[in-house]
């Protein structure tokens, strides 16, 4: 029986107390092949008795755990420097590098980050939590040291989903270029065939790697190359035939055609032949593509038969037993989404959607259960996923895009010049916008109001609940002049919050006679409004709350309710920094209507890992918080006199 057979998460199996003695990689190396799979199996039994109380990355770390007990058995962290792409991988890192006790708090207030994080430990390089990154980082970390004069390694683990990315292409081809001791491990949980084994396999990777072997084909290439005619071409036979017999073995040629040294693919769940793949390309000296083939869910049985996604990212606690969530049944906003979409769909043959490797997370696999045709996951490539739908756009269909909020910045460029400028009727609907939680600060879509809001022709709708978002996702795809980004929170959707009456576009939510203030709340605020002008009442004040719905551009009505008013606040789940709040400002002074504005929303910043609520209420972002602000600021303000009412 190989290592990885034996190495199966066994509920309830005390454990050997191996994992309580690694405090450090160091502490790797000493251990015989046994104590290995013995720890192996601890940690898979770690990682799901942890993961099963918090939510988290649990199906991608099962599957590296040999290929991570290799890194730091080969590699000397931190000197030799490992980065993970992406950093949901690193849970098993972080188990190595000294932080057991921080799991019990994992991506809670106070515990573990779920990617890598400096702040932890000197073992975490880069906070890369925006996949296809990596590659460009090592290429740059590698230079350095060469251009310093220090030989340390440089390790990239990229899983095979950042290779959809351009990014990571971009770096293979300037790495190429180069001979610094970089070591890119490919982590391939999508692959279809075995891994390369036997005898013959591993004496052509050690002959592919042997610098004697690259200086005898220079030697025959230069000598060949001095005969007209029969030269080039007898050595492009040989070197034809050469790499024949590789691809016999070893069916992945296009990296060496890229110029990049190749290994693999080897078993990433046998922790000796990972072993002896890593050695082979730490002594290369030069760029190196180690392939390993693994199992996401690898080793605990709920996540090998979750034929989704092998529980990649459970959001709240589940049974360890069984792998099912614990969560009660709740609507979320990402199901309503795709429900609406589907019935769009059902209207109207030219919507089509386009997510970038999260059909499930974003609600467009709904789409692609019902009309497969009409849906389209490009893999980790936000920026070709905008401009394909241009592309579709001036074909005549109306793309709706789906991405979180967070990782639609990355593709700026395309919305303002290949779609905007354009004016195409392609609608982004952004998941998870505003303050997420968990996932920490480069996951909150925080930043998207003030970022897009800058691009002319765009419009952006925020709802407030499933009526709202079922709504204005229909007017969105209505428009047939420009672009449009609906967004919406993580989460689940709250209860429905009716509007009393509408005044053009906007929403109002509740009203007084006496115009005091006047609480503009974009989306997901609404209800916080709401509850904002019961405690200003109580106190003595006439608070109208209204809804814009629309809030990019501001609707021309906030104008005439801002002049009933001596006092308007707007609310933000976003950035105040070029948010909606200095939007409305900007209004109300274009057309000369002299209320003071005070904005509301997140501070620019890197905010901590930590729920929602916890992070809302350390920004001040809560209803009794906000009721003290406003009144503070009321209470400068002069009573209106007859003649400005």
């Amino acid at each position: 029986m190989s290592t990885h057979e034996e190495n199966i998460v066994s509920s309830g199996r005390p454990r050997s107390g191996l994992l309580d003695s690694i405090n450090a990689p160091s502490d790797l190396r000493g251990l015989s092949r046994d104590e290995l799979t013995m720890l192996a199996a601890e940690i898979r039994d770690f990682l799901v008795e942890k993961v099963a109380r918090t939510g988290g990355h649990i199906g991608p770390n099962l599957g590296v755990v040999e290929l991570t007990l290799a890194l730091h058995r080969v590699f000397d962290s931190p000197r030799d420097r490992l980065l993970f792409d992406t950093g949901h991988q690193a849970y098993v890192h972080k188990i190595v590098t000294g932080r057991v006790a921080g799991f019990d708090r994992l991506r809670q207030r106070g515990g573990l980050t779920g990617y890598p994080n400096q702040a932890e430990s000197e073992h975490d390089v880069i906070e890369n939590c925006h996949a296809s990154t990596a590659l460009s980082y090592a290429d740059g970390m590698a230079k350095a040291f060469a251009l310093r004069g220090e030989r340390r390694h440089v390790v990239a683990v990229v899983g095979d989903g950042a290779l959809t990315g351009g990014m990571c292409w971009e770096a293979l081809n300037n790495i190429a270029a180069t001979d610094n001791p970089l070591v890119i491990v490919v982590n391939d949980n999508g692959r279809s065939y075995a891994p390369t084994i036997g005898g013959l396999a591993s004496h052509l990777t050690k002959l592919r790697l042997n610098p004697s072997y690259e200086k005898t084909l220079d030697v025959i290439k230069e000598s060949l190359g001095r005969t007209p005619l029969v030269g080039p071409p007898l050595f492009e036979v040989l070197h034809a035939v050469k790499k024949g017999i590789k691809d016999a073995v070893a069916p992945q040629a296009m990296f060496e055609d890229l110029g990049l040294k190749y290994v693999g693919p080897v078993d990433g769940h046998d922790l000796g032949a990972v072993e002896d793949a890593l050695e082979q390309a730490k002594r290369f000296g030069g760029p190196v593509i180690v392939h390993a083939v693994t199992r996401k869910g690898y080793g605990y049985q709920p996540a090998e038969d979750d034929q989704a996604d092998h529980m990649h990212s459970p959001s709240s606690a589940f049974d360890p037993a069984t792998g099912k969530t614990m969560a009660k049944p709740a609507v979320k906003w990402t199901a309503v989404f795709g429900e609406e979409l589907v019935e769009l769909a059902h209207e109207r043959p030219d919507i089509v959607g386009i997510t970038a490797a999260m059909g499930d997370s974003t609600g467009i696999s709904t789409l692609a259960a019902a009309y497969p045709e009409r849906a389209f996951d490009v893999g980790i490539a936000e920026q070709h996923a905008t401009t394909s739908a241009a592309g579709l756009a001036l074909g005549g269909m109306h793309p709706v895009v789906a991405i979180y909020a967070t990782f639609l910045n990355r593709a700026f460029d395309q919305v303002l010049l290949d779609v905007a400028m354009h004016r195409l009727p392609v609608t982004f609907v952004l998941d998870r916008a505003g303050i997420t939680g968990p996932d920490g600060p480069s996951h909150y879509g925080i930043w998207d109001l003030s970022v897009f809001g800058v691009v002319p022709g765009l419009r952006i709708a925020a709802p407030r609940d499933e009526a709202t978002l079922r709504q204005e996702l229909r007017e969105a795809v209505a428009i047939d002049d420009g672009p449009t980004i609906v967004r919406f929170p993580t989460g689940s959707v709250p209860a429905p919050l009716p509007a009393v009456r509408r005044v053009g576009v906007v929403d109002v939510l509740t009203e007084d006679e006496r115009g005091d203030i006047l609480v503009v709340a974009v989306g997901s605020f609404a209800q916080l409004g709401v509850d904002v002008a019961e405690r200003l009442r109580a106190q003595g004040y006439g608070v109208t709350v209204v809804d814009p719905r629309w809030v990019r551009p501001v609707p021309t009505e906030i104008v005439g309710l801002a002049a009933e008013h001596r006092l308007v606040v707007v609310l933000e789940d976003g950035v105040r920094t070029g948010g909606v709040g200095g939007a409305v400002s900007q209004l109300l002074s274009d057309e000369a209507v002299e209320v003071p504005v005070r904005e509301i929303g997140v501070e620019p910043g890197w905010h901590p890992h930590g729920t929602r609520a916890e992070l809302l209420a350390d920004l001040g972002l809560t209803a009794p918080e906000l009721a003290r602000r406003i009144t503070g600021w009321a209470a400068t303000l002069p009573e209106k006199t007859p003649a400005s009412t």
